[in-house]
Order: structure tokens, then C-alpha cells, then sequence
């Protein structure tokens, strides 16, 4: 028997609520009213990639799709936040700085684990250094540095930086 590719999606009964023909949905009340799917089974989960331009709008893109990860997961809300004010910290580290001539790309790969949660953020601009657009380092690395259980910094495999961040699957 064949499946059409939507068998396997949700439908807006199942997800609960309604939605209009420009596409707003009635959802319930709450700081984080969206629509959750189940939680994974436990074991081993596929990597995500995701690759955008970057932009300034690109950031609330990718900040988004980990916060999707992170339910989909499980992950409690206090580490979907922390892991979200990181990456909007890191992505924006790039947009702001990589690339001198404009266009580039943020690279984002989101491994998760059974024991934590590990998101690496990379770009092929010019790489660590000192910014001709600010004095001095900024708050975002202190900052992302506060937030994950370990941050390792150092060139990407094709030119430019790679942030690794990796955050406790359990924290409270």
C-alpha cells in the first residue's frame, strides 16, 4: 500500500485549532502556545543542517528551527531559551562581522545526544580578529559562554570561524 508524503503529518485536526485562509491559527494561551509534536524515542537522532544567507532576518530563521529541534527533543524550556539567546548571539556574530563584502552564509549543524545538545555555528568570512565596526570584544562570546556547557572557537574547515556550543539535554 502507498503513502502520500502528508500521511505521515499532522493535520490540523490532530494539531488542534483552526486556521483562516491568510493563515492565522487559533492556539491556546501561553508564554510558548505552539503546536508540539510528540517527543523523539530515546537513541540516537539525526543531525540537522541548515545553511542560510547572512542576513539580519536569517537569524529569527535559524533561531526558530532550534527551538523546533529542541521540543521536538524534549529539551525543557529553560535550555530551549539558553540554546536560542547563544545562537541569535553567534549568528548574529556573523552577519555583523564575517563577511566584509556582504555576502556569505551562516552554516548551522545541530547534533543532538543523548547527554546534551551540540550546536555549531560557522561561516567562511575573514575569520577571528579584531572588527573594524567595534572597539574591542563584545558581550556575545562572554555571554554564549555563560549559557552552554562548553563553547570551543577556532577557524572552519574552509576559511572563517566555528563555534561548537553543546548544552545539558537535562538542565532544569
Amino acid at each position: 500500500m502507498q503513502q502520500m508524503a502528508g500521511d505521515n503529518f499532522p493535520t490540523h485536526a490532530r494539531r488542534g485549532g483552526w486556521s483562516t485562509d491568510q493563515g492565522h491559527r487559533d492556539r491556546a494561551p501561553g508564554l510558548r502556545s505552539r503546536t508540539r509534536f510528540g517527543v523523539l524515542s530515546p537513541g540516537p537522532a539525526s543531525d540537522v543542517h541548515l545553511m542560510v544567507p547572512a542576513h539580519p532576518q536569517n537569524v529569527a530563521l535559524v533561531r526558530r528551527m532550534l527551538e523546533c529541534v529542541g521540543d521536538t527533543l524534549g529539551m525543557p524550556d529553560r535550555v530551549v531559551s539558553d540554546v536560542r539567546l547563544a545562537v541569535t548571539e553567534a549568528c548574529t556574530n556573523v552577519v555583523r562581522h564575517a563577511y566584509e563584502e556582504g555576502e556569505g552564509t551562516i552554516d548551522v549543524v545541530v547534533r543532538p545526544r543523548a547527554e546534551g545538545f551540540e550546536v555549531v555555528i560557522s561561516d567562511e568570512g575573514r575569520g577571528m580578529g579584531t572588527s573594524p565596526d567595534s572597539e574591542g570584544p563584545g558581550l556575545g562570546l562572554p555571554l554564549i559562554s555563560a549559557l552552554a556547557d562548553s563553547v570551543e572557537l577556532g577557524p572552519g574547515r574552509h576559511g572563517g570561524s566555528r563555534l561548537a556550543m553543546t548544552f545539558p539535554m537535562g538542565r532544569a
